[in-house]
């Protein structure tokens, strides 16, 4: 496998990474108190405790898209040129 490939892939996976974290980001944003009551309804977590889990989630999945896509795709992309 060519060094490039693997760098588009991983370029790839960062975009489609940055898409799913910004989609989520602006829909529990959006439709906050709708999200906050259907996940509680369905889990059962009290309700004044999700606003915390989403901020959880969200840097997670942030260092997640880091460590995972962007510094691969960034080291590689140094490599090539």
């Amino acid at each position: 496998m060519d060094i490039n490939v693997i760098t588009a892939f991983f370029g790839w996976c960062l975009l489609i990474n940055v898409a799913i974290y910004s989609l989520s980001t602006l829909l529990l944003f959006t439709f906050n108190d709708w999200i906050i009551k259907l996940h509680s309804n369905i889990s059962g977590v009290n309700a004044c405790e999700l606003p915390r889990l989403y901020f959880q989630y969200l840097a997670h999945f942030k260092i997640a898209i880091t460590v995972f896509s962007l510094v691969p795709y960034l080291a590689l992309k140094l490599l090539v040129n």
